[in-house]
């Protein structure tokens, strides 16, 4: 029987979701059909598109931008949601809880929330060979894709973290909330600066911001060094990656910790684990 999926954004036609799934379902040897779903940008419209799909007898649902936060607020006031999106503040993960459906509660009360970006990157990271056990790390952004790795780094097992960011009371209020959040979180560990003012030797520094997609340069200090450089975003040439390579550090853009993210989604709603190494070849033809 074929299962369904989709993916919720605003926009949505450069998804690249449906083929990395497609690509899950033949290592997985099921049968799935998995669509780009645009939806107008209100919290009313997506509540509407996710009943809708999941009354139709939809198994899982994916989120971007810019409906995160509303489906974060969506299954907060029905209780469904992992640790991971309760610190994060955002769900990009959509199923059912079987088990309040078996006991009677309505599918509208039964959709529960997970996040799974902050353990795609890590796991990519990982994938890499790149050491996090007892690591320096700089998280360079404070914005949403910031929020929802810093728990999963933590667990990783890394020594050190520090976040900056333009602002820097919007990085110190960040680190309140989380270890409000999160008893693994604790404010005291984590330091936080300006971004020009990160300087220093780092073993991994992670770029959380969106700058470079415009072709702009992130304000880095002449003496801030790294042995490996990561930036959550991909699909062009991307400056802070420029910038890292010509100070010899090994470098990754995120096409990986999207593939991540998506294989522990799938593994969520199907129960299949997924190659992601293997997965990844197929998609990149490396």
């Amino acid at each position: 029987m074929t299962q369904h999926f989709i993916v919720i954004g605003n926009p949505i036609a450069h998804s690249k979701s449906p083929e990395i799934h497609a690509q899950f379902a033949v290592q997985a040897e099921i049968d799935i059909r998995y669509q780009r779903q645009y939806c107008p940008d209100d919290a009313a419209s997506f509540t509407a598109v996710i009943e809708a799909f999941f009354h139709g007898g939809g198994v899982g649902a994916n989120v971007t931008i810019p409906f995160k936060q509303i489906a974060y607020d969506c299954c907060a006031a029905r209780g469904g949601l992992s640790e991971h999106a309760k610190v994060a503040g955002a769900v990009n993960t959509l199923l059912l809880n079987k088990t309040l459906l078996d006991s009677g509660a309505p599918i509208a009360e039964a959709i529960y929330g997970d996040n799974t970006d902050g353990q795609g990157l890590v796991n990519h990271i990982m994938s890499l060979g790149w050491p996090l056990q007892g690591a320096r790390v700089a998280l360079i952004g404070a914005g949403g894709a910031a929020r929802g790795t810093i728990l999963p780094l933590i667990q990783s097992g890394i020594g050190a973290l520090t976040i900056a960011n333009r602002t820097v009371s919007k990085a110190t209020s960040l680190v309140d909330e989380l270890s409000a959040a999160s008893e693994n979180i604790n404010e005291h560990a984590i330091e936080t600066c300006a971004m020009s003012e990160l300087t220093g030797a780092f073993d991994i520094i992670i770029n959380a911001t969106s700058i470079g997609l415009s072709g702009d340069r992130l304000p880095l200090s002449d003496g801030l060094s790294c042995q490996y450089a990561y930036d959550m975003m991909y699909g062009r040439t991307l400056p802070f990656l420029e910038h890292f390579t010509a100070h010899d550090a090994q470098i990754s853009d995120g096409y990986g910790m999207l593939i991540g993210q998506a294989a522990l989604s799938f593994e969520r709603w199907t129960g299949h684990s997924i190659d992601v190494l293997a997965a990844t070849e197929a998609l990149t033809g490396n």
